[in-house]
């Protein structure tokens, strides 16, 4: 199916192929001209002591080399136009499989996507590119220096043809086990993106865990896993380089060989035998050391690289059947993750209802476990035990614009994006009026920001780099707020926001109904919720704010200490 994209992608530019073939053959004139000119140039100028007109057939071979220079800058100026919208479709079918697989392994950012992006549809664009320019390039220098010798005299094919044809049919032997190997390689790529991005993305919870031997030997496998295999893929490379470089020599070896007799018996003469050579060493030889050099790799890779994007593709749950959830009611039941097979659980066998109208506060020690429960919560992570359901459907297994219809989240680092606010507030709320944004705004504290910004026309810079972090929360939850979702999680979404501030935002994602997950980086966002959920690295107490502090030590040790806490630093 990829293939037949990839296809469709390359032949839907009719006039920049009708323009590359053409600027083909002007690329191919000094190689079918110019062993025929050096031998005019030998035998009718400087043999028989016309210096000039050995002079001017070497002037035409460097106007006929000026005519290929220009072939080949015309052809760089049509590739752009082939291969940018081939990656843009790539892309879209990456980021299409990406978005339908709703148990990324590792939850928060998919390095694997990432690597898929950054490496195959690269790779697919580069050898594309490469092939176009390089391969269809070299096929024809050295179809046109064949066609060269042949003019020279049909003798001189005998020498040339057969070692080249030997030296291309060895090296298509040795293909088969050259992308096996490729391939190999572009799946350790994948598998040491993957180790390295599920560490780093939970290194907070490593850390809390203990679990740093273990994430140190996981990703030093994969890398070492992937050293070796590009050690064999470089001796692949290294066969394929003596086979093409044995097929680019022994031509000339054999020129050489026949030209005392073929010369001295009147069959040939010297300068048809100087033109063979300079088809040979100048076209045919490198041209094949190029060739090998293109199919080797760039091919390789490309054929590679569209394979495992299809591999993905298939088995990518798109067409997997999603169930329909009945409301916004969350479970969670024996709620387990462990991030490694011998390290202690973040999470152990938690279970909990979340109906609307909850409003639940999560709390614990930094990188104790509170975003990877977020994670798990909104089925951007898959659990390494029990599961989380939404509406009775596994929150994993739903369809992903179900889910975003049906779960809002902010992470603490609000993304911000070159654009009005309205385009910004707007992002989950498409189709909402401006009043309804506005409204949003105000609700959450921000009215006066949007203000400042001049409306909602205002011209917010990539990133919110002209905000500061708490300005870009209050757009973010403003963002988050006018959506529909009726569950929102908030993961310390607040923490750059005063006190005040944080309370006035909270309480209007409490009135707003549905059901409210805060993470909480202040105790006096527990205090406001129904229920609160600690998380203390041995295990999860759930209760009310009232009578959590009798039935855990560490909720009571907080609360002492947020009390004794300046009014200025505890949010109060």
């Amino acid at each position: 199916m990829l293939i037949g994209e990839y296809r469709r992608a390359l032949t839907g530019h009719r006039r920049g192929w009708a323009a590359l073939l053409a600027c083909s053959a002007l690329e191919a004139a000094p190689a079918l001209l110019s062993g025929t000119f050096v031998r005019n140039a030998v035998d009718d100028g400087f043999a028989a002591g016309r210096f000039d007109v050995g002079a001017a057939w070497l002037l035409a071979f460097a106007a006929a080399a000026v005519v290929g220079a220009a072939g080949v800058r015309f052809v760089w100026r049509r590739i752009g136009a082939i291969v940018e919208p081939l990656r843009d479709a790539l892309v879209r079918r990456v980021v299409r499989d990406v978005l339908a697989d709703t148990a990324p392994p590792r939850g928060g950012p998919d390095a694997a996507g990432v690597a898929r992006i950054t490496q195959h549809v690269e790779v697919v664009r580069d050898a594309t590119a490469g092939l176009l320019v390089q391969a269809r390039g070299l096929l024809v220098s050295v179809a046109a220096a064949l066609a060269g010798v042949a003019a020279l005299d049909p003798l001189l094919l005998w020498p040339v043809a057969p070692p080249v044809l030997l030296a291309v049919a060895l090296f298509g032997c040795s293909l088969p086990a050259l992308a096996r190997r490729q391939r190999g390689l572009a799946l350790a790529d994948e598998r040491t993106a993957t180790r390295a991005g599920a560490v780093l993305t939970g290194l907070r919870d490593v850390a809390a865990c203990g679990a740093q031997r273990q994430a140190i030997a996981a990703v030093r496998d994969a890398v070492d896993a992937q050293a070796a295999t590009a050690v064999r893929m470089s001796t692949a490379a290294a066969l394929r380089t003596l086979i093409i470089g044995g097929g680019g020599l022994l031509p000339v070896l054999l020129v050489l060989a026949i030209a005392p007799w073929a010369v001295g018996s009147g069959r040939l003469t010297a300068g048809a035998v100087l033109g063979a050579l300079v088809y040979v060493t100048g076209t045919v030889q490198p041209a094949l050391h190029g060739l090998a050099a293109t199919t080797g790799s760039v091919l390789l890779r490309l054929l590679v690289a569209l394979n495992r994007l299809a591999e993905i593709g298939r088995a990518a749950p798109a067409d997997r059947p999603r169930g329909v959830p009945a409301g916004p009611r969350v479970r969670a039941r024996g709620l387990t993750h462990r991030w490694g097979e011998h390290a202690e659980p973040v999470l152990s066998e938690l279970d909990l209802d979340l109906d609307p109208g909850e409003h639940l506060a999560v709390v614990g020690p930094s990188g104790i476990g509170k975003s990877t429960f977020a994670g798990l919560l909104t089925g951007t992570l898959a659990p390494t035990g029990g599961s989380v359901r939404v509406g009775g459907v596994v929150v994993t297994e739903l369809d992903p614009a179900v889910r975003h219809r049906l779960i809002a989240f902010t992470p603490q680092e609000a993304y911000l994006f070159a654009g009005t606010v309205r385009e910004n507030v707007a992002l989950l709320a498409a189709g909402s009026t401006d009043a309804h944004l506005l409204a949003a705004a105000a609700d959450v504290g921000a009215a006066e920001l949007v203000d400042r910004l001049g409306g909602l026309d205002g011209e917010v810079r990539h990133g919110g780099a002209d905000l500061s972090a708490g300005q870009r929360q209050l757009l973010a939850l403003a963002r988050v707020y006018a959506s529909a979702a009726p569950i929102v999680v908030l993961d310390e979404a607040t923490s750059h926001l005063d006190g005040p501030a944080e309370a006035r935002a909270e309480r209007a994602f409490a009135a707003r109904g549905g059901v409210l997950v805060v993470i909480a980086h202040r105790l006096g966002s527990a205090r406001r919720a129904n229920r609160v959920l600690l998380l203390d690295g041995t295990g999860a107490q759930l209760g009310t704010p009232a009578e959590l502090p009798a039935r855990s030590a560490t909720y009571a040790e907080l609360v002492r200490a947020w009390d004794d806490a300046p009014p200025g630093l505890s949010g109060r």
